[in-house]
């Protein structure tokens, strides 16, 4: 008789527990479905706010173009320097720069193009003596400045507590950029490279146009 009443308590934890187990993973079920709404609200309050402080900037186009000026061109352009700069623009710097000033680091990548203009070469400009082609070239010059935007970028900007920065600060970082970008590139002598790539090709086509020698004036 002891032997069955020990087999029926035995009998009647397992069902205790398997019943406890069944309560217990209801029980988290339950919780894991309140929650959810808690969770989900919480997860697009975020969203929010992320977007928020680093909102997406919307480009509006306006349909409207103005064409200023259309005008033929007949560059001849020989050479071009590719160049990187580093620009530190600041303003309110001093005793009070923690509160109201602003400083920013401005890597530049931009081009320097150069060449002589086709459209200054006149017909005076061409001579030919004794079978010889006297050739006076314009003088050679700068035609293209200008920053890459893809690889151009603000490397650091450090504002007061009590100023959100100066507007127009980027902007002049990046006219003083392409100042020094061209300078740098008048420096490394892009002028005289720019002209004895414009005699090169120009003596070569002369030749290939009847005239067996070319001097350039």
């Amino acid at each position: 008789m002891k032997k069955y009443q020990w087999a029926f308590q035995i009998l009647v934890l397992l069902i205790l527990v398997v019943v406890g187990v069944i309560l217990v993973n209801s029980v988290q079920n339950s919780i894991s479905s309140q929650l959810l709404p808690v969770r989900e609200m919480t997860n697009n309050l975020s969203t929010q706010i992320a977007e928020v402080l680093h909102p997406t900037p919307t480009i509006l186009p306006d349909p409207v173009t103005i064409v200023h000026e259309i005008r033929s061109l007949a560059r001849l352009e020989t050479i071009k320097f590719s160049l990187e700069k580093i620009i530190t623009a600041e303003i309110h710097q001093g005793a009070f720069d923690w509160l109201i000033g602003d400083r920013l680091i401005f890597v530049a990548h931009g081009e320097v193009i150069a060449g002589i203009d086709l459209n200054k070469l006149s017909p005076e400009d061409l001579e030919v003596k004794n079978g010889v082609l006297y050739v006076t070239l314009p003088e050679v010059e700068i035609f293209i400045t200008a920053l890459d935007n893809e690889q151009s970028y603000v490397y650091d900007r450090d504002t007061g507590l009590f100023t959100h920065g100066e507007v127009n600060l980027e902007t002049e970082a990046r006219r003083a950029a392409e100042f020094e970008i061209e300078k740098s590139a008048l420096e490394d002598g892009i002028l005289d490279l720019a002209e004895q790539n414009a005699i090169s090709f120009l003596d070569r086509l002369f030749r290939d146009l009847g005239y067996p020698e070319v001097i350039f004036e």
